[in-house]
Formats: structure tokens, C-alpha cells, sequence
């Protein structure tokens, strides 16, 4: 099975889905951080360089948006984001 047709099938069950839509804000700043860190053309060893820690840490922090094993706290994220030459902007916004 492919695995748009598993997403498909499993989309089907509710509680999948509620899920999958909680994780929706972590995917969405996920891809934001590796869009960014693609255009800046770097590598998660530059990132790591850049940061003062090693390229391993990267990946775990990396992957920990959406592996729910970590959260990152917003000094880490803010590093990783002056590496790329940006700033980390947090809003509270209404439902």
C-alpha cells in the first residue's frame, strides 16, 4: 500500500484525524524551518555550527516537531532561527 492511500484509509477514522489536525501548527512551523534553512541553502552541520552545538542536535530538534518526544524551548528556536538570519516571531491568536 501506498502511503497516500494509507493517509487516505486512516483519515477515515475519526480519532486519526482529530490527531493528525491537533499536529497541524507543528508541521506547518516544521516546514517553515526547512523551507527557511533550504532557501538560506545551509546544512544541518552549518545550522549546528552556527549555534555552537553539533549536527546530531539539529536533527533531533528537527524531528522533535513532529515526533512529540521533545519540545523545544523557545531559546533553542530562537537560536535556530538568528543561524538563518531571522527572527522567531510568537503570537497569541484567538479562535
Amino acid at each position: 500500500m501506498k502511503h497516500d492511500e494509507l493517509k487516505k484509509k486512516a483519515m477515515d477514522i475519526q480519532n486519526v484525524k482529530a490527531e493528525y489536525e491537533a499536529l497541524e501548527p507543528e508541521f506547518t512551523f516544521l516546514r517553515a524551518m526547512l523551507s527557511a534553512r533550504q532557501k538560506a541553502g545551509l546544512t544541518q552541520a552549518d545550522i549546528a555550527e552556527r549555534m555552537g552545538t553539533k549536527p546530531p542536535a539539529i536533527t533531533r530538534l528537527e524531528s522533535s516537531l513532529t515526533s512529540g518526544k521533545h519540545s523545544p524551548s523557545l531559546a533553542t528556536l530562537k537560536k535556530y532561527a538568528q543561524a538563518l538570519g531571522y527572527h522567531l516571531e510568537i503570537r497569541l491568536v484567538q479562535n
